[in-house]
């Protein structure tokens, strides 16, 4: 018999981590479904519904992390340049399949054959996201053109809080934690595929005139984008007017009517991103667990929906408070973690 070494609290923590970063990597879960359907079509006889639904998944997460790594890309024009290359290419790449009338399959072993099937058919929602994420973009474009003739938005900025120790920002978000957000997307997706996979039976006549990838395509559209709109209408219509102060000695936050305070002595976790549709604060510690997302809130008149950088005395108090400070590679987000 042999004993096992307790696990150390670093390695607990570095266990959580990993899987904390798994669960939030959306192109890891869209590789993870797309093998999975891979592996379910080889082993078949026939297209059947699950592996359908993982291919769309599939689809859409590894769409949903390109869309964000680009709208992160540095110069801005580098991203947008990415953005619709990739969108044009894959889109070509579809329509010539669809032309093709599955002349490139012929030929191939069925392994290959298979694997190629479910490319196709995950280029649809990943497609449809990456446009949808075009269209944001023109949107914002267009927005910042409009704002020539007013004086343009600006992020919220800190201020001094009267009669109170350190500064103060004032801004808007969600009361939502970002594995809430991830469930509620993939569960429009799923919803999206069901009612597309319906639609597909309902017309069946129709789809086998116009072929089953195009009419998959076409489905993804007329269904995902007003479900996609609903969904972030929905949201903003949560938006809170927020507050975030840091002290001498505490944290200071408002999300709506509830307050908390919170000594740094007492946080075991925070989170601060400035910019994206990500742009949140995370804090957990003294009973209080919040999760707040600017990016996504309906901002106020004449602010963007973003977060200041954090003061550098912010730093100071808080490694003097124990936590340890972990950057990103741009420093749009901060993590402080309890030693």
């Amino acid at each position: 018999m042999t004993d096992t070494a307790p696990e150390t609290t670093s390695e607990r923590r570095l266990r959580c981590e990993i899987g904390r970063r798994f669960v939030r990597a959306p192109f890891a879960w869209g590789l993870l479904f797309l093998i999975a359907a891979m592996v379910w079509t080889i082993a078949g006889d026939d297209l059947s519904f699950f592996p359908f639904l993982l291919m769309l998944l599939g689809g859409w997460s590894v769409a949903f992390s390109f869309v964000n790594a680009t709208m992160e890309m540095r110069p801005v024009r580098t991203g947008v340049a990415v953005h619709l290359g990739v969108a044009v290419g894959l889109t070509a790449g579809m329509i010539l399949v669809i032309e093709s009338d599955d002349a490139l399959l012929a030929g191939l072993p069925d392994p290959v054959s298979a694997v190629v099937v479910v490319l196709q058919i995950a280029a649809g929602p990943a497609a449809g996201w990456i446009w949808l994420g075009l269209l944001s973009r023109l949107t914002d474009l267009i927005g910042r053109r409009d704002a020539k003739r007013r004086p343009p938005p600006a992020a919220p900025e800190w201020e001094r809080e009267e009669g109170r120790d350190g500064s103060g920002v004032e801004f808007t978000a969600l009361d939502l934690r970002m594995r809430t957000l991830t469930l509620a997307i993939v569960g429009v997706v799923l919803a999206v595929g069901l009612a597309g996979t319906a639609l597909l039976i309902a017309f069946d006549d129709a789809v086998m005139r116009v072929g089953p990838r195009l009419a998959i395509i076409l489905v993804g559209v007329l269904v995902g984008l007003p479900v996609y709109l609903l969904l972030r209408g929905a949201l903003r219509r949560r938006t809170l007017s927020c507050g975030v102060a840091f002290g001498n000695d505490e944290l200071r936050i408002r999300a709506g009517t509830a307050t908390h305070r919170i000594p740094f002595r007492h946080l075991q976790h925070l989170v601060w991103r400035t910019r994206s549709d990500y742009a949140r604060i995370e804090v957990r510690g003294a009973g209080v667990d919040l999760s707040l997302i600017a990016g996504l809130a309906a901002p106020s008149p004449g602010r963007t929906g973003e977060l200041p950088a954090l003061p550098r005395r912010v730093f100071r108090r808080l490694e003097l408070a124990g936590m340890r400070v972990e950057r990103s590679r741009r420093d749009e987000v901060v993590t402080f973690r309890r030693v």
